[in-house]
């Protein structure tokens, strides 16, 4: 009996301390990823809905966060809950977006889907789109910051990019690069669906 309650104690005592390795791993990514992204801890909280106070408790590695604020903070970062508690010693480098992710839909309408496939945190530095047009359908922009540049490939169907004044016709394996800070679009030309791959490049 007094080797079984040994081992409870082993067991608890582990647990505890697994527990305080992933507050502190949270801790540090929580920072880390803000700071990726630029924000304050005002920004995150609006994000997240998790209180500043609560955000600084966590970062500074002194909070106990409830599975429910930490998923709340994972998803302002359009994280799942496993990428951001996931331990620093064991953490793949390599980085995975789902294919049935939800969060990294973007845009779904009757015009076009849009499928984020580079990481959220990135945004505003390099962004990698899936662009599904429906027959008829388009994707028309604003002028988009000073510098900005899109790299376009057409993967199915065909589609007509204006980029300004300038207007180009693409094809099935056509690629094209062009200015996004003019007002520019991608509209279906063809009979079928059209599925481009879209590249976001600011300077």
């Amino acid at each position: 009996m007094a080797a079984k309650k040994t081992s409870k104690k082993s067991g608890a005592a582990s647990a505890a301390a697994d527990a305080e390795s992933i507050n502190e791993n949270l801790g540090r990514r929580v920072k880390k990823l803000r700071g990726d992204r630029g924000w304050s801890l005002e920004e995150l909280a609006a994000a997240s809905g998790v209180s500043r106070s609560m955000l600084s408790e966590i970062e500074r590695e002194r909070a106990n966060p409830t599975l429910s604020v930490t998923y709340r903070i994972a998803r302002a970062f359009g994280l799942s809950l496993q990428d951001l508690i996931e331990s620093a010693d064991c953490a793949s480098s390599i980085q995975i977006i789902r294919a049935d992710d939800r969060a990294q839909i973007f845009r779904s309408d009757k015009q076009c889907q849009i499928r984020t496939l580079s990481p959220l945190n990135l945004e505003k530095d390099v962004e990698f789109y899936e662009v599904r047009l429906p027959v008829g359908g388009a994707l028309r922009s604003q002028a988009h910051v000073d510098g900005t540049r899109e790299f376009l490939t057409v993967e199915e169907g065909a589609v007509e990019l204006v980029s300004g004044t300038s207007t180009e016709a693409l094809a099935k394996g056509d690629s094209a690069t062009y200015r996004v800070d003019v007002a520019h679009s991608i509209v279906n030309s063809g009979r079928r669906e059209a599925l481009l791959f879209l590249v976001v490049i600011y300077r």
